[in-house]
């Protein structure tokens, strides 16, 4: 089993940075895909981010594509987002999340998920 923890989030203004971390416990984080995701109020929880285990894959959804960086510490136990040229949409709750399987995109292909840290942007 693995428990997720993010932290980093924050208010700032439009065109600020942020790097969202997400503290996982147990031996096993590096064999999990992980990935970022974020809901904002009355909305469905959209994919952000994900990383393979070993960080030679990463994929984004187009909303954040060149904005937006996810990276992982496997000696750490931690999972980055780097969000770059934040923008009032991109106000969220941000979660992360734990797959055991392949890279994927789809909510329900992870398996755990931490609390979320709230993202806000102010135009």
């Amino acid at each position: 089993q693995v428990q997720l923890v993010e932290s980093g989030g924050g208010l700032v203004q439009a065109g600020a940075s942020l790097r969202l971390s997400c503290a996982a416990s147990g031996r096993t984080f590096s064999s999990y895909t992980m990935g970022w995701f974020r809901q904002a109020p009355g909305k469905e929880r959209e994919f952000v981010a994900a990383i393979n285990w070993s960080a030679s894959s990463t994929v984004y959804a187009d909303s954040v594509k060149g904005r937006f960086t996810i990276s992982r510490d496997n000696a750490k136990n931690t999972v980055y987002l780097q969000m770059n040229s934040l923008k009032p949409e991109d106000t969220a709750v941000y979660f992360c999340a734990a797959n055991k399987g392949p890279l994927m995109t789809l909510a329900r292909a992870y398996e755990y998920w931490g609390r979320g840290t709230q993202v806000t942007v102010s135009s």
